[in-house]
């Protein structure tokens, strides 16, 4: 990893040791501010302002323990994109059992919460979100769950399942369609919020709504990014390979 944040977000991998949460918790305040995110106004989270510093810090102070870089410090255009739509259409989750996949900060779990959602789980590989999401959820006077476990593949009780940027990595991806397309099959409504991340799937979603979305440009290749939601359709034939183009 270099030492400049890169243009999309990479998947952290699925090792990392355990960090007390006490100690991510301090670490949170100390590197970040309460603000909220331009596209999602009404949320307040933890946040680097100066996205670069954290991110050399994060490597140079914690690399010799295995700890993941922040990706639970900045807003994605995903999540943001993916917040609005819950936040403007709360019927979609209220009252429903919502699970936010790869949160990081636990922007769109808050906003389920919110919104009017019966519980909300917010999973995240990276144990450094458990820390954030809870300073964040507390920030926004709303409860979320979390869990650290890696939940591809796996069944719960979930009614809707949220995922904001997660088309980045041709792996990844591989991994999440057929679970998605499984979820989507049992019934259950799966929504992505998507900048036109490279892997996102060519056929079998549908446009929810589409926003033009501040970010920094330490994180993207522009100022503002297009980001849509989409919904995914059953697919009785199963899904299309994603597209394979450059990530925008």
């Amino acid at each position: 990893m270099g030492r400049g944040l890169p243009h999309g977000r990479p998947r952290p991998s699925a090792v990392s040791r355990k960090l007390p949460p006490e100690k991510a918790e301090a670490f949170i305040r100390a590197n970040t501010e309460p603000m909220a995110p331009p596209h999602v106004p009404e949320i307040t989270l933890h946040l680097a302002d100066e996205a670069h510093a954290l991110w050399q810090r994060t490597e140079e102070e914690l690399e010799a323990i295995g700890l993941q870089p922040p990706f639970w410090a900045f807003a994605w255009a995903g999540g943001q994109g993916l917040a609005r739509f819950v936040l403007d259409h709360p019927a979609i989750v209220r009252g429903k059992r919502v699970l936010d996949f790869a949160s990081g900060s636990g922007l769109v779990a808050i906003a389920a919460a919110k919104s009017g959602a019966a519980g909300v789980l917010a999973a995240d590989i990276d144990d450094f979100c458990a820390g954030a999401i809870k300073l964040n959820a507390a920030a926004n006077n709303v409860h979320i769950d979390f869990t650290s476990a890696d939940l591809v593949g796996m069944d719960g009780d979930w009614d809707v399942i949220l995922a904001g940027d997660v088309f980045y990595d041709r792996a990844f991806a591989d991994r999440l369609l057929p679970w998605f397309a499984a979820l989507r099959a049992s019934g259950r409504t799966v929504l992505v919020g998507d900048p036109g991340r490279a892997y996102l799937p060519k056929t079998g979603i549908e446009a929810l709504a589409t926003y033009q979305v501040p970010v920094t440009r330490a994180l993207e290749d522009a100022e503002v990014k297009k980001t849509t939601v989409w919904r995914l359709k059953h697919v009785a034939g199963g899904w299309n390979q994603p597209a394979s183009h450059t990530c925008g």
